[in-house]
């Protein structure tokens, strides 16, 4: 605590706010972690054996399988089974899915924010310190101190350093969270496309096309 209580008196309020936008940071990264772990991000091992029943023609198993499976996508896979197959059935479950992963990627714009802006705030600190080291060398007069421009350099450079240390770990934070969910969208765009059009009806209309033109 008496750190941190010397490294806001030398960065002001601008090392405050930094403080404010890192705990920002960890409090969103750990909802995320949480809401990435109650939704099963990442762990679709059953929903990827009942696709797999389901691509293969089994659909008693497929739906046994999918029944286990607590993956956030299994509503809209169960639904796309159970209900008939069209164009609409297609866009409104595209439009369900997005939906889910839009509610994943919740709290990565204000990440982004913070990434962007924390080294932004740590210059700004740093051209404040060093015109105050400057006023300060200047009503110094002929008497001019090399120590006293130096510590005043130094000082400025802390808001430099604080806005890098929340903006690294915030931007490598952010990627991670993106990736999974890139991932995800993935994933949920090919198990709705496999429930849609199965390997064996994919199969027929292909045959039918072939013979169509033949």
């Amino acid at each position: 605590m008496d750190g941190l209580r010397d490294v806001l008196a030398l960065g002001g309020p601008v090392v405050a706010i930094l403080l404010v936008m890192s705990v920002l940071t960890f409090a969103v990264t750990i909802y995320k972690l949480w809401q990435f772990a109650a939704s099963g991000v990442g762990r679709h091992k059953v929903l990827s054996e009942a696709l797999s029943e389901w691509d293969a023609g089994d659909a008693n198993a497929a739906q046994a399988r999918l029944s286990q499976s607590r993956s956030y996508l299994a509503p809209f896979i169960e639904a796309a089974i159970h209900m008939p197959n069209s164009q609409a059935l297609s866009d409104r479950l595209d439009a369900e899915a997005g939906l889910a992963l839009a509610r994943l990627e919740r709290g990565f714009r204000l990440l982004d924010t913070i990434a962007q802006l924390a080294p932004l705030l740590g210059l700004f600190g740093t051209v404040l310190g060093m015109i105050e080291a400057f006023q300060s060398l200047q009503s110094s007069g002929a008497s001019v101190d090399p120590s006293l421009l130096a510590g005043g350099i130094w000082v400025a450079l802390v808001t430099t350093a604080v806005g890098l240390a929340v903006a690294m770990p915030t931007s490598m934070i952010l990627s991670w969270l993106e990736s999974r969910t890139a991932r995800e969208r993935v994933f949920a765009d090919k198990a709705l496309r496999t429930v849609l059009m199965p390997r064996g009806a994919a199969g027929t209309v292909a045959s039918n096309a072939a013979q169509g033109h033949a």
